[in-house]
């Protein structure tokens, strides 16, 4: 397959970047070409198309800002830099951690106290009049939510933490927009060529062929994948809510349309962007619509395009997905995919663990998961915005009954600890970390303390089973559920709100006092992320060994040459002879250690 020259993107380029761009392209050219003929080659005016897309990206270079050139450079000459053991993030809604961008930027100093190098902000681009997911139904691309502030202040924002040596993370949703975006806009208006922009059936019969093979993300909400729209007299494809419209990457304009605005956001300096709902791209009949080879072409062309253009950005997968589809996200040492994936069903697995008080799950997604191709990472973490669908885990569970069982447990049943809130139907959980791991049922100190070793014990995984580790807005401080949304309307239908309270001022104040809740956690997730930063045989890209632990509770698990995780996912303590356990020499006296309940150990050789 021939590959079309690099001159369209070139002749829109200033002198002094042909060089670098020429560069890129004899790099990450091939890759771009070959995914979009892979999508696209059998369609009249391909290759004009892809010419008039180079072109494109040669202008979107063209105006690429002196300090974030300068930044793409000195990633582009270490492509593994965010896969350091120094690297921590954060995950916020602006309204609730600073209430603006203004507000968000005085409260860098507590990301930089904690540890903190990667802030996720959560969707704040322009939503959806009205109901809009949480912001996840996107009215614009270009313009920030006004009650967060102007587009102005997102700049200064991004400054401010790129001077404070912290990354910026947006979200972009890519499978769908809001009913109210100027493209579903201009197709409701008639406008034929905005029409193809989304998938549009003037009858049942295609929905009804597709439906049998098709989840359902929101099954009570919102059931059903289609959703009857009057003014453009048809269906429309919906996996989420009736008001966000798929996107249709058959067609693409979509592509172009989409490559375009994430490089606009990177040229005011997003540095990262979490790709959302990754999995559903693509539509074929007769399969589930979900992870299919095309949507990977499309991310894969993706990266491409933003390899040679913004070479310092990354792209971060999220695709909630069973663990045997969750590497392909990373792509391969061939061909490069996103640079970040989360890693959903190890998050679920920890905690599984701790309701069982057994590892055997979590042991077995670990096995399951194979090395890292290179200059690539997983994000792990023990809560997020979103609930923990224990579905994740269904082929390691082998049995349903299995996973009801762990729901049970953290929706407070049979004398659990745990306080969480059951989202669809039952078998997910909502609920902050510190609510799951017990802080609200705790009335002793000694309970109190078994608290604060279940959230150490499972950020201590997250912290060293080899990925970017992320905190969420609020569990540095072990911020409690909130159910003030009960009275809102137009949340109290969705429990995921449960974990999405503002930050206390007053818990922010206390992070400091060891005797309180809120300073005790910090502390300790602190002290944890400082032992972290010391050990580079836990940077993402090096081996990870699951060791034989003999008790089914504990879990061990080297890293390296010199790193070893031992933890105790039980009430009970456990005694363990590490020459059984086969970890080799390590600095402890006899050879032997007892794990207390809950207890986590990082020993090095």
């Amino acid at each position: 397959m021939q590959i079309p020259a690099p001159d369209r993107l070139l002749a829109v380029l200033p002198s002094h970047l042909h060089a670098d761009a020429r560069s890129r392209y004899a790099e990450h050219g091939a890759t771009l070409y070959r995914r979009l003929a892979q999508l696209y080659g059998g369609s009249a005016g391909f290759d004009a198309w892809y010419e008039d897309l180079l072109a494109l990206a040669g202008q979107l270079l063209g105006a690429r800002p002196a300090s974030l050139l300068a930044i793409d450079a000195q990633r582009a000459a270490q492509p593994d830099w965010f896969a350091s053991e120094h690297m921590l993030g954060y995950s916020a809604y602006v309204e609730q951690f600073g209430t603006s961008f203004q507000g968000v930027a005085e409260r860098i100093g507590h990301l930089q106290e904690a540890g903190v190098s990667y802030l996720h902000l959560l969707p704040f681009l322009r939503p959806r009049a009205g109901e809009n997911d949480g912001g996840f139904a996107l009215a614009s691309f270009d313009d920030v939510d006004p009650a967060l502030g102007t587009n102005e202040d997102l700049d200064a924002l991004c400054t401010a933490l790129r001077e404070a040596g912290i990354s910026l993370c947006a979200d972009l949703v890519l499978n769908h927009v809001a009913d109210d975006h100027p493209w579903a806009v201009g197709a409701v208006q008639g406008d034929a060529r905005l029409r193809e922009f989304f998938h549009v059936f003037p009858d049942r019969s295609m929905p009804d062929r597709y439906e049998p093979t098709l989840g359902q993300v929101f099954p009570q909400a919102a059931p059903g994948n289609f959703t009857y729209v009057e003014a453009l007299d048809g269906w429309v494809w919906t996996t989420f809510y009736p008001f966000q419209w798929d996107l249709n990457y058959a067609n693409r304009a979509v592509f172009a349309e989409m490559a375009a605005a994430l490089l606009r956001l990177a040229n005011r300096g997003v540095e990262a962007f979490r790709l959302d709902s990754t999995a559903f791209l693509w539509k074929r009949e007769g399969s589930s619509c979900m992870n299919l080879p095309e949507a990977h072409a499309i991310l894969q062309a993706l990266r491409a395009l933003v390899s040679i253009v913004a070479p310092g950005v990354l792209l971060k997968a999220e695709a909630i997905v069973p663990t045997r589809d969750l590497p392909a996200y990373l792509g391969s040492a061939d061909t490069a995919e996103c640079h970040l994936a989360y890693h959903s069903t190890l998050m679920a697995a920890g905690w599984a663990a701790l309701a069982e008080q057994d590892t055997s799950l979590l042991r077995e997604v670990i096995a399951n998961t194979p090395p890292l191709p290179p200059a690539a990472s997983w994000v792990t973490y023990i809560r997020c915005h979103d609930d923990i669908g224990w579905k994740i885990l269904a082929e390691e569970a082998r049995s349903q009954e299995r996973l009801d069982g762990i729901a049970d447990f953290f929706h407070g049943r049979h004398g659990s600890f745990a306080r969480g809130v059951a989202f669809q139907s039952g078998r997910a959980t909502n609920g902050t970390a510190a609510s799951l791991a017990g802080f609200e049922t705790a009335s002793t100190p000694e309970q109190a303390a078994d608290c604060l070793r279940r959230l150490v014990l499972l950020h201590g995984l997250a912290f060293s089973f080899g990925g970017l580790p992320l905190l969420y807005m609020g569990d540095e401080l072990g911020t409690l559920n909130e159910h003030g949304y009960l009275a809102d309307p137009g949340r109290a239908h969705d429990t995921r709100w449960v974990q999405r309270a503002a930050l206390d001022p007053a818990r922010l104040a206390q992070r400091h006092d060891a005797s309180g809740a809120a300073g005790a956690v910090f502390g300790a997730l602190r002290t944890l992320a400082a032992r972290r930063q010391s050990q580079p045989d836990l940077a993402a890209g090096q081996p990870r060994t699951l060791l034989h632990a003999v008790d089914p509770a504990v879990l061990a698990l080297a890293r390296g040459e010199r790193f070893l995780n031992l933890s105790n996912f039980s009430a009970r303590s456990i005694e363990l002879d590490l020459a059984a356990i086969g970890a080799g020499q390590w600095a402890v006296d006899g050879g032997r250690v007892v794990l207390g309940p809950w207890a986590m150990l990082w020993l090095e050789r």
